[in-house]
């Protein structure tokens, strides 16, 4: 069995001239946000196995705070930009293909609209818009990562800010 969890990053500042969409950083309340998310996602998993980040600033600070919530070393969290300039399904299968199969969970920290578009191509029932520090889990019967086909992910949960639990 693997699970993909896709965490799509805590609100963040709004643009601005003077700094790039890559550079924005989280609200106060999308830290809190986050925190508390962290904290639900405690709710339904021990760990978050292999953890890989967008580089955007944004999705670094989300990685981070959910690590301290599960205890473990931020420096353990893998930083892909890809995961910022290029994420699509195609990019997914690829990254997939390198993974090391003893790693049962991997979890994303991300954007939209490709952790949509890539969750609901995964799951066989489809999956609708993650907010802001959504949270989705979607697992396979496979037991290596090049097994995995569209369309055959069973959602396990999909939490969100407003409901968290």
């Amino acid at each position: 069995m693997k699970k993909l969890i896709f965490i799509r990053h805590g609100r963040a500042e709004d643009q601005a001239f003077e700094i790039s969409d890559f550079e924005r950083s989280l609200t106060p309340k999308g830290k809190t946000i986050s925190k508390l998310m962290a904290r639900s996602l405690r709710e339904k998993e021990n760990s978050m196995g292999m953890m890989l980040t967008s580089t955007a600033f944004r999705a670094l600070e989300t990685a981070y705070i959910f690590a301290v919530e599960f205890g473990i070393k931020p420096e353990s969290i893998r930083a892909d930009s890809n995961l910022y300039y290029k994420m699509n399904i195609h990019y997914m299968d690829e990254l997939l293909s390198v993974i090391e199969d003893e790693n049962e969970v991997i979890t994303l920290f991300g954007h939209n609209p490709s952790f949509t578009e890539i969750a609901d191509n995964l799951c066989k029932e489809g999956c609708d818009f993650i907010p802001k520090c959504g949270i989705i889990g979607i697992s396979f019967n496979i037991e290596k990562w090049s097994d995995l086909k569209h369309h055959t992910g069973k959602m396990e949960y999909f939490l969100i800010p407003e409901k968290p639990l």
